[in-house]
């Protein structure tokens, strides 16, 4: 699957959740979604699932949906005992799995095809794990994963699409945070 194609299958569905993405994510969903409850989540690898721990559990009335990389989450996998321990019913965690850091160039991750993030997220405690590599029958998903009670994990098979503009000046620029702060206190789903 494409990764662009899959965000954009999510993105149609998308509401006002809360959507923490990193690197290549981050820069489709700027592309794909601009949406001021975006909270980018760049330069900080492997922190995607703590800073959507933390939304979630200060915003339990909003979604929150992490967009992860394989790569990224290989730096704190510790956080997935930690989001299982916490049991955010509003946190869906999504993993573009490619078998690469890909920010870093697309060096091979350890044990790369060997490793289960699902099988992580199983073990961790997850009330709810999915496995995607075929984007008809991730997108027919998608509805049935955002309903469910969380903390729901979601692996996706994928593999770079359309390259999308890195604008780091947006994504780090103080207006961006200023933006996201001021939908945070805006009005919140019942």
């Amino acid at each position: 699957m494409k990764r662009d194609l899959c965000l954009a299958a999510l993105a149609r569905h998308r509401t006002d959740q809360i959507v923490v993405a990193v690197y290549h994510a981050a820069f489709d969903l700027m592309r794909i979604q601009p949406h001021p409850l975006n909270y980018y989540s760049v330069g900080a690898m492997g922190l995607a699932s703590s800073n959507g721990l933390g939304l979630a559990l200060g915003c339990p009335d909003r979604q929150v949906i992490v967009l992860d990389g394989d790569g990224s989450l290989l730096m704190n996998l510790g956080s997935l005992v930690t989001i299982a321990e916490a049991a955010p019913k509003n946190l869906i965690h999504f993993v573009c799995q490619n078998g690469t850091y890909e920010a870093n160039g697309g060096v091979p991750i350890p044990r790369r095809g060997e490793v289960s993030f699902a099988g992580f997220a199983r073990s961790a405690g997850y009330r709810d794990v999915h496995e995607f590599a075929e984007l008809a029958a991730f997108a027919a998903a998608i509805p049935a994963l955002l309903a469910a009670v969380g903390p729901t994990f979601v692996t996706l098979q994928i593999e770079p699409g359309e390259e999308s503009p890195k604008d780091y000046g947006f994504i780090h620029g103080p207006e961006t945070r200023k933006i996201f702060k001021t939908a945070l206190q805006g009005r919140r789903r019942p």
